[in-house]
């Protein structure tokens, strides 16, 4: 079990060493050309060079273990980076960057930066992961809507959507967020401007495998697209109806709901507002968390190794956030 007391937490030396075990687990390799033949990457040292410097002798190019991940360039040291992933991957509901700026003894916008890096790395490469569900594998699917949408939709006479009675957003005003779960499985959340037919089915086709079955509430955005996959069973919550048992499975949507609730109470509690430009990457690690999750036998350290992985070939600059605002 990781504790923060452990040295790679507050020794940089001890840091690079553990990111160096992970990124290169399967042999050390040159970041800019590729080249994985170990005789001919040198290690650098001697007091004229920075700690971890190793030198490619195919491209003359030199590295650390930083280049070609999210933390490239970046002046924190190199524990700190380790225990924000830590912090990161290990609380349920996520940690605000004033939480890490106290936590780490860093500015607020450096903390703020680090998160946002950090999400990038959790995010799931779906190419390689591919789609939720399969043969004999039971898929919920649900909707729920959060915030207020920085530019509210359109209906479809043209028209702006109006507050309800009571003062709060309507639907057409808040941001559609399609969760997918596979029982005993991944999650997947995503992001769309607008929840119609054709915006859900893209998601649904994109995301879930076609063999499986799909179990949703009584709403008219999964009637159509249902009839494309194994099976199609629902629930009627108007009715009061929240589970029922046919002769093949027991038919909910209460799993991706137990989703949408630690999402929430995190967007909510923890971090209290949020960038539609970088709501992706929220959902990113909400899903990383729950992929790993404590149930199925993760612990914090391993979640943690998880997501330092995941920094290895992405890169996130501050130019990037300039024109989407922060968040």
């Amino acid at each position: 079990m990781s504790t923060l007391t452990d040295p790679i937490f507050h020794d940089n030396d001890k840091a690079r060493e553990h990111l160096e075990a992970i990124r290169w687990e399967n042999g050390l390799y040159c970041p800019h050309c590729g080249n994985a033949d170990e005789t001919s990457i040198h290690k650098l040292q001697g007091k004229s060079h920075r700690p971890g410097l190793f030198q490619c002798n195919a491209c003359r190019q030199h590295f650390t273990v930083t280049v070609g991940t999210v933390m490239e360039r970046s002046k924190v040291p190199l524990a700190k980076w380790v225990l924000g992933f830590h912090l990161m991957a290990a609380s349920k509901k996520g940690m605000s960057a004033h939480q890490l700026h106290r936590m780490l003894g860093v500015t607020y916008k450096t903390a703020w930066f680090m998160a946002h890096r950090i999400r990038e790395a959790m995010k799931e490469d779906v190419a390689s992961s591919g789609p939720l569900g399969g043969e004999g594998k039971i898929v919920e699917a649900d909707e729920t809507y959060i915030g207020k949408r920085e530019t509210p939709a359109k209906l479809s006479r043209g028209r702006i959507a109006t507050p309800t009675k009571s003062g709060k957003a309507g639907g057409a005003q808040k941001r559609v967020v399609i969760g997918l779960v596979e029982r005993g499985g991944r999650t997947r959340m995503v992001h769309i401007n607008h929840a119609t037919r054709d915006t859900v089915r893209e998601v649904l086709v994109r995301n879930v495998d076609r063999a499986s079955v799909l179990h949703t509430d009584e709403s008219r955005l999964y009637t159509i697209t249902g009839k494309e996959f194994n099976g199609h069973r629902t629930v009627k919550h108007s009715a009061g109806e929240y589970v029922r048992r046919d002769a093949e499975a027991i038919v909910h949507s209460n799993t991706i709901e137990n989703v949408f609730s630690v999402f929430k109470r995190g967007m909510v509690g923890v971090y209290q507002h949020c960038g539609e430009a970088h709501l992706h990457r929220y959902l990113a690690e909400f899903d990383f968390r729950y992929n790993r999750r404590t149930a199925l036998k993760i612990s914090d350290r391993e979640r943690t190794d998880d997501a330092i992985r995941g920094a290895s070939g992405k890169r996130l600059t501050y130019n990037q956030f300039e024109n989407a605002g922060h968040a």
